[in-house]
């Protein structure tokens, strides 16, 4: 019979020891750190910020786009945000007349702006749809930011500013992920409604 505590156990210690690994990557951190300037930029030029990711991430990127419309540790007035997963009629369309890689890189092309930014959340780096999501970034002019882990993945190379979370399992790289994502919010909170 498995022991439930055990693994329980088991798990918070490998969570625990990802974020105390990610602490000493000065480079990642720095790379976090750009991505805030690069949103708190787009927010000050009347940009907006999109989000995507699949599964756990497609998730994540809608929590991270309630808290920036709604709040996270601050009362103050509403940031534009848009999750990029939420809209099934959407989503069904491009993906039955273009194919599901195109599912996110068509909805750029079709509300993003050079103001705004674009942030991708993938454990792996490697989702095809996110990939071409960057690469139509990179052709309009948009900023883009991913947030992933292991290697970074294809990905790393396509987006402006890539952070690479530490863990060897997907559940330990989503919980950074959303480390990461209420980090960035209450950052740029701080910055704008200081």
């Amino acid at each position: 019979m498995i022991n439930y505590r055990n693994l329980l156990t088991q798990n918070i210690r490998s969570s625990i020891q990802a974020k105390q690994e990610f602490l000493l990557l000065d480079q990642q951190l720095d790379n976090f750190d750009n991505a805030v300037k690069c949103v708190v930029d787009s927010y000050k030029n009347d940009g907006r910020i999109y989000i995507a990711g699949n599964g756990g991430s497609a998730a994540d990127a809608q929590h991270l786009a309630a808290e920036f419309v709604s709040r996270l540790g601050r009362e103050r007035g509403p940031l534009a945000a848009e999750a990029l997963t939420v809209d099934s009629s959407t989503i069904t369309a491009i993906g039955n007349d273009y194919g599901y890689d195109e599912i996110f890189a068509r909805q750029i092309a079709g509300k993003m702006r050079p103001e705004d930014v674009f942030l991708a959340i993938t454990t792996s780096g490697n989702s095809p749809n996110i990939l071409r999501a960057l690469e139509q970034c990179a052709e309009l002019s948009i900023p883009s930011i991913v947030f992933t882990g292991r290697d970074g993945g294809k990905a790393k190379a396509l987006t402006d500013y890539c952070v690479i979370t530490c863990g060897e399992s997907t559940a330990t790289i989503q919980e950074l992920h959303i480390v990461l994502v209420h980090s960035l919010c209450e950052c740029v909170e701080m910055e704008m409604f200081s």
